[in-house]
């Protein structure tokens, strides 16, 4: 059996938890994601289906930050947890979980830097990653 990621907001209203053959993390630097995270935003993608909301579903709440995606967050504390392409054809069966409400990543770091051209004036990336522009 493969070992359960668990994960929570700040105030633990939601808490939730997924297999942990994750995907790679990696780190975002869109605009939307600065915005929302106020900085870049780390996550692992996982398969939709495999997301179990333990405690809270009517605590998460879910915002449609674009005409194809949807970003979920705890309603009490704000904590921002999902980022889902749930309107994408290609994307829909996956959601980004955020990296910083995982209680123990397990050893996994950082795999590369998406939307990197989009990045805040404001830092340098300096790890030399992998970096895509979009």
């Amino acid at each position: 059996m493969d070992e359960m990621l668990t994960g929570r907001c700040l105030c633990g209203a939601v808490e939730f938890e997924f297999p942990g053959h994750a995907n790679p993390m990696v780190m975002c630097h869109c605009k939307q994601c600065r915005q929302w995270g106020g900085h870049a935003w780390p996550s692992i993608t996982i398969q939709f289906s495999n997301l179990v909301i333990k405690k809270g579903q009517e605590a998460l709440a879910w915002y449609q930050s674009s005409e194809f995606a949807r970003r979920g967050f705890c309603s009490k504390c704000g904590s921002s947890l999902f980022w889902h392409a749930d309107r994408h054809p290609e994307w829909r069966d996956e959601i980004a979980v955020s990296v910083g409400c995982i209680d123990d990543v397990h050893g996994r770091r950082l795999t590369k830097h998406i939307f990197a051209a989009h990045k805040g004036d404001y830092y340098d990336i300096t790890d030399n990653l992998p970096q895509e522009d979009d």
